[in-house]
């Protein structure tokens, strides 16, 4: 069974940088594709950034953090990375990442449930 472990969140202060980590077991990422969401206290996980399959090389973000966020992967170690920069804010809450087969949409499939597996989220607080 797919396994999905992140790391990397924190306490940042409003403008400030954090690179989160995915770090994926059972499966080669190369042939998947990872998702980002982000989970709001209360509210159901937005898709935020993702990346297809490392031969499809697709890349979204969604409009509010495009220029300011970006993914990776690292076929070395298996994982995917999320570095977030210029942060605000709204950007607070439970990042979670999840690993589906390659997309090819223009957007991130945002639905979690049509992903393979998820981790268990690592918490990201942006507070002066």
């Amino acid at each position: 069974q797919v396994q999905l472990v992140e790391s990397g969140g924190g306490l940042v202060q409003p403008g400030g940088s954090v690179k989160l980590t995915c770090t994926v077991s059972q499966l080669n990422l190369d042939n998947y594709g990872v998702g980002w969401f982000r989970q709001g206290p209360g509210k159901e996980p937005e898709a935020v950034s993702c990346i297809s399959s490392r031969r499809d090389g697709n890349v979204h973000h969604v409009d509010s953090v495009k220029g300011r966020f970006t993914v990776s992967r690292d076929k070395s170690s298996n994982a995917v990375y999320l570095q977030m920069d210029s942060l605000k804010c709204e950007a607070t809450g439970l990042y979670i990442c999840a690993v589906r087969p390659p997309f090819y949409g223009s957007s991130c499939p945002k639905n979690l449930n049509d992903y393979l597996g998820w981790g268990q989220g690592t918490q990201v607080t942006v507070s002066a």
